[in-house]
């Protein structure tokens, strides 16, 4: 999402019922999003997997919480290559050597679950690979602070400094948010520190923690459509997310899967 003015309400804590709820939307959508991920393949136009996706939301009771949100007219968001978030379905062909970032967020009995990822298609570089375990490995790294207590600028500086000595260019300009609910809650989680104080984490409250790191540089634009946001270089981007609910000792990621672009999987070290 887009950064907008913090809400001077407070951050929404869930009880343990809302996150019983919450789990049970959230892991629908881990299970749409890697049903997904499966089924890209070069020759597929991102139209074709927009649908796909909305079939397996409707075949589970859900629908999608993005269609028709402010006016986005996709299912999911697909998002090739050079653009970063929020692509929409069309005839574009899927071609070998592409990475496609898929975000699919769910509504389940009045609760949201989103969550992101970037799948390779066919062959790609080393250093396309090193962007997406990279990418990865930072919201691992930020997740890791999502515990009662910590300060919201340690969860979202914990992704700049990971990203950095590998030159990569942390995007800026779209954060992460709270979820529940609503789509996009209190509060906003930048993947960097911002500056000033930031509140302190509480057990049950429930973030949308999603890098979106750069190839080059960190600088993105706006195409005409109003939606699509690519890269200012026109080189790759990678897109992964989780929700997660802030818990006493650690995080409890409700979105979970298993890792898809660590080094070992892509046979690289990071």
């Amino acid at each position: 999402m887009a950064k907008r003015k913090p809400n001077k309400n407070k951050i929404p804590i869930k009880s343990p019922e809302d996150i019983k709820q919450m789990r049970v939307a959230c892991e629908t959508a881990s299970e749409i999003l890697q049903a997904t991920a499966k089924f890209i393949e070069a020759g597929k136009t991102t139209k074709e997997v927009d649908l796909y996706a909305a079939e397996l939301i409707k075949e589970r009771d859900c629908i999608s919480a993005f269609l028709g949100y402010r006016g986005f007219p996709g299912n999911i968001c697909i998002s090739p290559n050079e653009e970063v978030v929020h692509g929409i379905g069309s005839d574009r062909v899927i071609q070998d050597g592409d990475v496609i970032s898929i975000d699919i967020g769910v509504v389940k009995n009045g609760w949201i679950g989103d969550n992101a990822t970037t799948v390779p298609v066919g062959a790609i570089s080393d250093e396309t690979k090193r962007l997406l375990a990279v990418t990865e490995q930072s919201l691992y790294e930020a997740l890791s602070f999502a515990r009662d207590g910590v300060p919201l600028a340690d969860l979202c500086g914990a992704v700049a400094e990971y990203v950095k000595p590998f030159k990569l260019g942390v995007v800026k300009e779209f954060v992460g948010h709270g979820v529940g609910k609503e789509l996009h809650e209190e509060p906003q989680v930048p993947n960097y520190r911002p500056l000033g104080r930031t509140p302190r984490l509480k057990e049950g409250m429930v973030l949308a923690v999603e890098p979106m790191i750069n190839a080059g540089t960190p600088r993105v634009k706006i195409l005409d459509d109003g939606w699509t946001v690519i890269t200012g270089d026109k080189k790759y981007s990678a897109h992964f997310e989780h929700t997660v609910c802030v818990g006493k000792d650690g995080p409890d990621i409700l979105t979970a899967r298993p890792r898809e672009a660590t080094e070992e999987i892509l046979g690289i070290t990071l």
